[in-house]
């Protein structure tokens, strides 16, 4: 917070309002049940979404499905839990490569950079980069992620600003630069301006 406060005035102005960034972090889950919510979440509200995770989880034998259940449930099943045509492809790609090795397990994808991280993943039909930054953040507490594909995260930055317009990701990344190596926490952040009230003055986009 110091780091950020120094290398951002404007951004400071939002640290002291909100205050402490929470340090806790809820218990880290194998990347494969991470993802099979992700999917089944997409594009959904919060409510409908659950309740379709729910009936989809209480088809695993043990309250969570295996991928080796996921590959042998009957379509039909997956389809009355919910899923589209569309997600159940996605989950049963997810549970296929979690079998071949290629969504790692939590011990191994610890020990992994970003960017291999993100490219192993993104193998996986149905998850891309957003998808794949949100766990790099809520999972594996990864410091210097900045999804600025996240409409969030620019109209933080549009409402921290002053900006007339919501800012193209491009902007917010390379402005971003100054936040290193704490640029998740300049996130969070950002999430919290982005349901804030704009300032009044108009101002222009910030330089680097």
């Amino acid at each position: 917070m110091r780091e950020l406060c120094r290398a951002d005035r404007r951004l400071a102005k939002v640290i002291r309002k909100v205050g402490s960034f929470p340090t806790k972090r809820p218990k880290s889950q194998h990347p494969y049940a991470v993802l099979l919510k992700a999917i089944v979440y997409q594009q959904l509200a919060g409510k409908a979404a659950a309740a379709i995770f729910g009936r989809v989880t209480a088809l695993g034998a043990n309250g969570f499905p295996t991928p080796e259940e996921i590959i042998a449930l009957d379509e039909t099943k997956l389809r009355g839990a919910g899923l589209s045509r569309q997600k159940i492809a996605a989950v049963k790609d997810l549970a296929a490569r979690t079998i071949d090795g290629t969504v790692p397990n939590l011990k191994e994808i610890r020990r992994m950079s970003e960017e291999a991280i993100l490219e192993r993943l993104t193998r996986v039909r149905g998850i891309g980069e957003w998808s794949v930054q949100m766990f790099l953040m809520s999972q594996l507490g990864r410091p210097d992620i900045l999804p600025v594909q996240d409409y969030g995260i620019r109209k933080g930055f549009q409402n921290v600003y002053g900006l007339d317009d919501v800012p193209k990701p491009k902007a917010v990344l390379e402005h971003g630069e100054r936040w290193r190596p704490y640029r998740s926490i300049a996130s969070w952040y950002l999430w919290r301006a982005a349901d804030a009230k704009r300032p009044k003055k108009k101002r222009k986009a910030p330089r680097r």
